[in-house]
């Protein structure tokens, strides 16, 4: 591994659910406490049966790897000893009413403000974080990975199930959060300055109440320093997770170099890049995806191995190629959580078995 290997740290977003009906349990404060007691800090999220884990700051995948596992198998103890499930998924397959907001001010003040789109959400992402030298970087590296959003979307799909239903697509969750006004694919940004201008912009317009609520896929963190990409559903799998990390660090990896270069970025439009977005979200990894950059529509597959094929110095020097391709080829036998859960619903026709096979997708191999 190169001494240039720059770090990067995950966050997973959860939903907790009854071991009985598979609907969203409100149980977040009961396992953050039993969480906190075995040596875990949880983060609240908006609903109550969400709770969020953080790993550490890394520069090796297999201890992210590792690490993922841990805190998945520690949380999904916790919920059972509290009564319930935890479940990496992106939205609850079954839900039969709004779910309720976290007593925490910042989130009873956004609900209030934005109402259906706050008590209807119990959506669970996964945000990674790549090391940067300032937010200037943060925000021109952006640029650099913008593209290749949709293919990451496309790879980690985790919401084919909503209320019992096939959506029809495979991260429904993706077309659910481009509800909100400040969320969905990144605008590209010529300087921090630009950045900064259109949040003001937003925040005095209300379209966001702080600069938490900027929900683009990409942004400069505003907890640390890190550019943060947030477009993936939570995966299925750990192993899913530690690719999904490993992918966007060397992509980001091979965005500093270009800059460093003088390589422009590819200035995809938002509409083309919005497409692509829904592309993504309604075909999945296992289907037709529209090249953002080139403007053509190939397979998913296709434009995910031009990605690894592109940013492969990067994984070489990490240490990371071998595990992506092993990963890669192990997610094309498998599948991804969508192709999981709509596959499971067309054998058996049950919810409560597509429950099952998310909760033991969820601490696989942990």
């Amino acid at each position: 591994m190169g001494a240039a290997v720059i770090t990067v740290g995950v966050e997973e977003e959860f939903l907790l659910v009854d071991p009985c009906s598979g609907a969203p349990a409100a149980k977040n404060l009961e396992v953050a406490a039993a969480a906190r007691r075995a040596g875990v800090s949880l983060q609240l999220e908006m609903t109550c049966a969400q709770v969020e884990t953080s790993t550490r700051v890394h520069t090796e995948t297999a201890a992210l790897h590792e690490e993922l596992r841990t805190l998945r198998r520690t949380v999904a103890d916790c919920a059972v000893d509290n009564g319930a499930r935890l479940l990496a998924v992106a939205i609850p397959p079954t839900v039969s009413h709004r779910l309720p907001i976290t007593a925490i001010p910042r989130y009873q003040r956004i609900a209030r403000t934005f109402g259906l789109l706050a008590d209807e959400q119990g959506l669970c992402g996964c945000h990674v974080h790549v090391g940067v030298p300032d937010r200037e970087t943060a925000v021109l590296v952006g640029n650099y990975v913008r593209p290749w959003l949709p293919v990451l979307l496309a790879m980690t799909a985790n919401s084919a199930i909503y209320r019992g239903e096939e959506t029809g697509y495979a991260s429904w969750r993706s077309i659910l959060w481009r509800r909100w006004p400040s969320a969905g694919p990144p605008p590209y940004f010529t300087s921090l300055d630009e950045y900064e201008a259109m949040v003001a912009m937003m925040r005095v317009g209300g379209s966001i109440l702080d600069n938490k609520m900027v929900y683009w896929d990409i942004r400069p963190s505003e907890s640390f320093p890190t550019v943060e990409i947030r477009v993936s559903d939570v995966p299925a799998t750990a192993e899913e997770a530690a690719l999904l990390a490993a992918l966007i660090r060397a992509a980001v990896t091979t965005g500093l170099r270009w800059m460093a270069e003088g390589v422009p970025a590819p200035a995809v439009p938002a509409e083309v890049l919005r497409a692509a977005y829904w592309n993504a979200a309604h075909a999945g990894l296992d289907g037709p995806g529209l090249d953002p950059v080139h403007g053509r529509i190939v397979p998913h597959r296709e434009i995910l191995s031009r990605l690894v094929e592109t940013v492969s110095p990067a994984l070489r020097e990490a240490g990371d190629l071998d595990f992506v391709l092993d990963a890669i080829a192990s997610l094309h036998v498998r599948g991804n959580g969508a192709r999981r859960q709509v596959a499971t619903m067309r054998a058996r026709s049950e919810i409560g078995d597509v429950v099952e096979e998310l909760t033991r997708a969820t601490v696989e191999k942990c």
